[in-house]
Protein backbone atom coordinates (compact mmCIF):
# COMPACT_ATOMS: atom_id res chain seq x y z
CA UNK A 1 0.00 0.00 0.00
CA UNK A 2 1.31 3.45 -0.90
CA UNK A 3 0.99 5.98 1.94
CA UNK A 4 1.62 9.71 2.01
CA UNK A 5 2.74 11.18 5.32
CA UNK A 6 1.66 14.82 5.00
CA UNK A 7 3.47 16.94 7.56
CA UNK A 8 6.64 14.84 7.60
CA UNK A 9 9.41 15.77 10.03
CA UNK A 10 13.09 14.92 10.43
CA UNK A 11 12.69 15.08 14.22
CA UNK A 12 12.68 11.48 15.58
CA UNK A 13 10.46 12.51 18.50
CA UNK A 14 7.63 13.74 16.22
CA UNK A 15 4.68 11.45 15.53
CA UNK A 16 5.06 11.91 11.76
CA UNK A 17 8.61 10.52 11.98
CA UNK A 18 7.53 7.60 14.16
CA UNK A 19 4.64 6.86 11.78
CA UNK A 20 7.04 6.84 8.81
CA UNK A 21 9.27 4.38 10.63
CA UNK A 22 6.35 2.08 11.51
CA UNK A 23 4.85 2.26 8.01
CA UNK A 24 8.19 1.17 6.55
CA UNK A 25 8.50 -1.63 9.11
CA UNK A 26 5.05 -2.85 8.05
CA UNK A 27 6.15 -2.96 4.41
CA UNK A 28 4.28 0.07 3.08
CA UNK A 29 5.64 2.30 0.33
CA UNK A 30 5.92 5.79 1.83
CA UNK A 31 6.03 9.28 0.33
CA UNK A 32 6.77 12.30 2.50
CA UNK A 33 5.60 15.90 2.19
CA UNK A 34 6.66 18.55 4.69
CA UNK A 35 7.62 22.17 5.14
CA UNK A 36 11.33 21.64 5.71
CA UNK A 37 13.75 19.85 3.39
CA UNK A 38 15.44 16.78 4.72
CA UNK A 39 15.45 13.02 4.82
CA UNK A 40 13.74 10.48 7.01
CA UNK A 41 15.12 6.95 6.99
CA UNK A 42 16.49 7.43 3.48
CA UNK A 43 13.32 9.06 2.10
CA UNK A 44 13.39 12.64 0.86
CA UNK A 45 10.82 15.06 2.24
CA UNK A 46 9.13 16.80 -0.69
CA UNK A 47 7.86 20.37 -0.39
CA UNK A 48 4.69 22.17 -1.43
CA UNK A 49 2.18 19.89 -3.15
CA UNK A 50 4.14 17.55 -5.42
CA UNK A 51 2.49 15.38 -8.02
CA UNK A 52 2.24 11.84 -6.70
CA UNK A 53 0.43 8.83 -8.07
CA UNK A 54 -1.33 5.76 -6.73
CA UNK A 55 -1.59 7.06 -3.15
CA UNK A 56 -3.93 4.78 -1.22
CA UNK A 57 -3.83 6.54 2.14
CA UNK A 58 -2.87 10.02 3.30
CA UNK A 59 -2.06 10.35 6.99
CA UNK A 60 -2.19 13.97 8.13
CA UNK A 61 0.20 15.52 10.62
CA UNK A 62 -0.64 19.20 10.11
CA UNK A 63 -3.18 21.10 12.19
CA UNK A 64 -6.23 22.88 10.75
CA UNK A 65 -4.35 26.21 10.65
CA UNK A 66 -1.97 24.68 8.08
CA UNK A 67 -4.56 22.87 5.97
CA UNK A 68 -5.51 25.72 3.64
CA UNK A 69 -5.56 24.55 0.03
CA UNK A 70 -5.37 20.92 1.10
CA UNK A 71 -8.78 19.97 -0.29
CA UNK A 72 -7.71 20.58 -3.90
CA UNK A 73 -4.41 18.79 -3.40
CA UNK A 74 -5.95 15.75 -1.72
CA UNK A 75 -8.71 15.62 -4.33
CA UNK A 76 -6.08 15.59 -7.10
CA UNK A 77 -4.24 12.73 -5.37
CA UNK A 78 -7.52 10.80 -5.19
CA UNK A 79 -6.58 8.58 -2.24
CA UNK A 80 -8.93 5.89 -0.96
CA UNK A 81 -8.79 7.43 2.53
CA UNK A 82 -7.39 10.27 4.61
CA UNK A 83 -6.49 9.68 8.25
CA UNK A 84 -6.91 12.69 10.52
CA UNK A 85 -4.50 12.03 13.39
CA UNK A 86 -5.21 13.62 16.80
CA UNK A 87 -4.87 17.39 16.52
CA UNK A 88 -5.53 17.49 12.78
CA UNK A 89 -9.31 17.17 12.89
CA UNK A 90 -11.14 19.61 10.60
CA UNK A 91 -14.87 19.06 10.10
CA UNK A 92 -15.06 21.27 7.01
CA UNK A 93 -12.22 19.44 5.24
CA UNK A 94 -13.48 16.04 6.41
CA UNK A 95 -16.97 16.70 5.02
CA UNK A 96 -15.60 18.07 1.72
CA UNK A 97 -13.43 14.97 1.26
CA UNK A 98 -16.36 12.68 2.00
CA UNK A 99 -18.44 14.57 -0.57
CA UNK A 100 -15.73 13.71 -3.12
CA UNK A 101 -15.97 10.01 -2.23
CA UNK A 102 -12.80 9.89 -0.13
CA UNK A 103 -13.03 7.88 3.08
CA UNK A 104 -12.22 9.89 6.21
CA UNK A 105 -10.90 8.28 9.36
CA UNK A 106 -10.33 10.09 12.66
CA UNK A 107 -7.68 7.87 14.16
CA UNK A 108 -4.07 7.57 15.21
CA UNK A 109 -1.92 5.96 12.55
CA UNK A 110 0.45 4.63 15.24
CA UNK A 111 -2.41 2.85 17.04
CA UNK A 112 -3.81 1.50 13.77
CA UNK A 113 -0.40 0.06 12.86
CA UNK A 114 0.27 -1.40 16.32
CA UNK A 115 -3.15 -3.09 16.45
CA UNK A 116 -3.19 -4.43 12.89
CA UNK A 117 -6.07 -2.18 11.83
CA UNK A 118 -4.18 -0.05 9.31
Amino acid sequence: MKVLVYGASTNPSRYAYIATELLLQHGHEVSLVGIKKGEVLGLTILQDQPELSEIDTVTLYVGPANQEGLLNYLSALSPRRVIFNPGTENQVLEKALQNKGIEVEKACTLVLLHTGQF
